[in-house]
């Protein structure tokens, strides 16, 4: 699916394009011709099973490991003719966190400051203000050990911002969090789009990638299965409906006779017809069960969700057990 254009026909300033990036291990082929075009200012999720390649593009973009073939800009920069000023923009908070435990919270932070070889006090203020934006003052003496996972989580996006960077990679980064730890990342992440960084999220979590992305992209087997808006993914699969359940037989039998399309169940009293899901659409059934007196008990409708993308364009029916998924409600 194309990438939404302006209305000039042009696709909007990328902060991250690539074309064609490759990459094998051996003769195992991780990435297969992978193309992204990822609009300033965004937030764009790579959704798919483990093994799919996500970590990989992530690791490629942030020039920690090369690619086997194709072309990538990040931040208006050549990945391979300027990998310095590439690290230079970006950010990367990887699958596992680069806390350091033996040391406090504000230790870690002032370590990334002199790694971004900032001032003395100008580290210090930017530390100071991160661990405020970030909730973490209170904690800020203790050693990073004692914090919980969602507070080393957001110790480690708040190492990743010291440098100030326009483009973050984020790989995974509520595996492993409970609920409310997860949608405080939710939170953060929001809020430093608004703030006009880019955000290049990996996820398995399909509500993640719900709530969170501008444009989604599936990945499986190395290749994009598919990439749009959440709502344009949807609209791939089909299977939208409306059920309507009787209680009363001789309302179901009126009704069925009204509406001969629909798929019968005479035992459960319900009838089942295909449906998009609009307003229009619910109207005109409405309409009809007007017009024969008919009236039905519960009506509900069913409208493709990422769960159904996932499955459909990955060819999974049961996650793996380090593989959690959560339904897009």
């Amino acid at each position: 699916m194309p990438t939404s254009r302006n209305g000039s026909g042009q696709l909007p300033p990328a902060a991250v394009s690539a074309t064609g990036l490759r990459k094998s291990y051996g003769d195992k082929t991780v990435l297969d011709g992978i193309d992204l075009h990822i609009p300033t200012g965004s937030v764009f999720a790579l959704l798919g099973p483990n093994g799919a390649g996500k970590t990989t593009v992530v690791k490629i973009l942030s020039t920690l490991i090369t690619a086997d073939g194709g072309q990538a800009r990040v931040a208006g920069h050549d990945l391979t003719a300027d990998p310095q000023a590439v690290r230079a923009a970006i950010g990367v908070t990887g699958q596992f966190s680069a806390v350091d435990g033996l040391i406090t919270g504000e230790e870690n932070m002032l370590l990334m400051a002199d790694l971004h070889h900032l001032p003395r006090g100008e580290g210090r203020r930017t530390a100071a203000d991160l661990l405020e934006r970030f909730d973490l003052t209170d904690a800020a003496k203790k050693p990073a050990a004692t914090y919980s996972g969602g507070m080393k989580r957001r110790l480690d996006i708040a190492m990743t911002l010291v440098g100030d960077p326009r483009i973050i990679f984020l790989d995974e980064p509520t595996t492993g969090l409970d609920p409310r730890s997860r949608h405080t990342m939710w939170q953060i992440i929001r809020k430093l789009v608004t703030g006009g960084t880019t955000v290049l999220l990996t996820t398995q979590y399909l509500e993640e990638a719900d709530q969170l992305a501008d444009r989604i992209a599936v990945l499986n087997n190395g290749r994009l299965a598919a990439e749009g808006s959440a709502e344009e993914l949807k609209r791939l699969v089909p299977g939208g409906h409306v059920r309507l359940d009787f209680t009363d037989p001789a309302a179901y039998h009126h009704a069925a006779t009204a509406l001969r399309e629909a798929t019968r169940n005479d035992e459960a009293l319900t009838l089942q017809l295909p449906h998009d899901g609009s307003q229009r659409g619910l109207r005109s059934l409405l309409d009809r069960l007007d017009a024969a007196g008919v009236e039905a008990d519960e009506l509900t409708v069913h409208t493709p969700d990422l769960d159904d993308v996932f499955f459909a364009l990955t060819g999974d029916t049961v996650p793996s057990p380090n593989q959690p998924t959560e339904a897009a409600r």
